[in-house]
């Protein structure tokens, strides 16, 4: 029988996850079934025991569980705990071949790495000594800004529609590098490098409060939503002349082929998936 994995999360209907990890499970010749689950609010932690249950040996988390997720884990591993929040779950087993028990929920975040090989592998972007925006604080901001620092850009602004959860944000994680939280009227006259959008305004089909002329020369910008057309905010990118106007599906890959090595200790390659699915979307 198959291994099992799922994606949890609400909405999901729109997800490419089981036909990425298909895509990967077919190139790696790895068995395993991967399929998205809606949970509704309030039912996330009844899901989790239901697959551990059942036996199903992980989990990928999106919106809006990736905070509950995190909270629910047994144990975390670094970057989780950098980020305060859960995209990969891994359940483990142990006992005799008699009966198996049910072993600890292993938290991971793989967003951070999925998004920097994307931009760093994939689009040649630098962030080394750069200025870089990121708007949004919940748990899509969380799991990339501790990589992002890493690379030690010159400093991360962060805006959010609540300026307390970007302060909050911010004061987090200070110690990993230059990193400030504004309002979206202090950002009048600023400029950056690197724009990205965790927020999910896109989801809503909106646009973040932006004022003109954030974008400097050569400019990169990153939508961590994804979508069959253009997001509002890669539209707004590509009105004002963005040098790259990017949208999440090669995170998406990307950080998919994280949590596959994490479960099956195999790396897949992402770059004929990322193309698949360009070409589904005709773009």
């Amino acid at each position: 029988m198959s291994d099992e994995y799922a994606l949890l999360g609400h909405p999901v209907s729109h997800s490419r996850s089981p036909f990425i990890h298909a895509r990967f499970a077919d190139q790696t010749g790895e068995d395993l079934h991967y399929r998205a689950l809606d949970i509704r609010p309030g039912d996330f932690p009844d899901a989790l025991e239901s697959l551990r249950a059942r036996g199903v040996k992980g989990a990928n988390v999106t919106v809006p569980f990736k905070l509950e997720a995190f909270a629910l884990a047994d144990d975390l591993t670094e970057r989780a705990r950098d980020a305060g929040a859960v995209n990969t779950l891994s359940f483990a087993s142990s006992g005799p071949d008699s009966g198996p028990t049910i072993g600890p929920t292993i938290g991971d975040n793989t967003d951070g790495v999925g998004l920097l090989r994307d931009l760093t592998v994939n689009h040649g972007v630098e962030l080394a000594a750069r200025s870089v925006l990121l708007i949004g604080a919940g748990g899509a901001a969380r799991g990339v800004l501790g990589p992002l620092l890493g690379e030690h850009p010159a400093r991360v602004v962060v805006v959010n529609r609540t300026p307390a959860r970007a302060l909050q944000l911010a004061e987090r994680f200070a110690p990993l590098g230059q990193i400030c939280a504004w309002s979206f009227s202090a950002l009048a006259g600023e400029r950056f490098d690197l724009i990205i959008n965790a927020s999910a305004a896109s989801m809503a089909g909106e646009l973040p409060p932006l004022p003109e002329g954030l974008l400097a020369g050569g400019a990169c910008c990153y939508d961590l939503m994804y979508a069959a057309s253009a997001t509002p905010f890669v539209t707004w990118a590509r009105a004002r002349g963005a040098a790259q106007a990017l949208d999440g599906i090669g995170m998406l890959v990307e950080q998919a082929a994280e949590s596959f090595h994490c479960w099956r200790g195999v790396r897949p390659r992402t770059a004929p998936v990322i193309a698949a699915l360009t070409a589904e979307r005709g773009r």
